[in-house]
């Protein structure tokens, strides 16, 4: 009988895959966690995932990004088995550790990543100063500049001073139709 390296303990592990891999490493585990090389000792796969808003063609759209580009949650029972099981998935390039032993990751982390996850509600990112002058790349206003007058941060939207015909003109706008110069 094989002497077994590694503590089984069920724990979060992480694992590497190719880049755009992610989905298809997680679906391929999942799919086998009913055969019997799984059954009680690998538990499931997760792509940590969060809602972000988007704006293409001034239409705004919300949708799931990746948290960690490249990477893959497993929840397993590890031994040289189910080691060997994971790393071995077509798209799989290793676990997350130290030298040759995987390292799990803290309860308090996979807490952290699926409250992360579960917020319904999309992310905004307003990395914007009021006076802060920006130019505007989507919308009816598209190729003007001017300085941001007020921040919503809750909405993610920014009044933004735009010089027509030789006078201010407030526009409000969503924080994605514009970049900084």
């Amino acid at each position: 009988m094989a002497v077994n390296r590694y503590d089984d303990t069920r724990a979060w592990y992480t694992i590497s895959t190719y880049s755009g891999y992610e989905d298809k490493v997680a679906e391929s585990i999942n799919q086998r966690l009913d055969s019997p090389e799984f059954k009680g000792k690998i538990f499931g796969a997760l792509v940590p995932k969060e809602k972000q808003i988007e704006i293409k063609n001034g239409k705004r759209k919300v949708v799931d990004r990746k948290i960690f580009q490249g990477y893959v949650l497993v929840e397993m029972s590890l031994s040289d088995e189910t080691w060997y099981i994971v790393r071995n998935t077509p798209g799989v390039t290793g676990f997350i550790g130290n030298g040759t032993q995987p390292t799990p990751v803290s309860e308090k982390e996979i807490a952290k990543i699926k409250k992360r996850m579960g917020v319904e509600d999309p992310k905004y990112s307003v990395h914007y100063e009021i006076g802060e002058v920006v130019s505007i790349i989507d919308g009816p206003f598209k190729g003007f500049d001017g300085a941001i007058s007020e921040i919503d941060t809750g909405k993610g939207k920014l009044k933004v001073m735009v010089s027509m015909f030789g006078r201010e003109t407030p526009v409000e706008l969503d924080a994605l139709q514009v970049k900084q110069l």
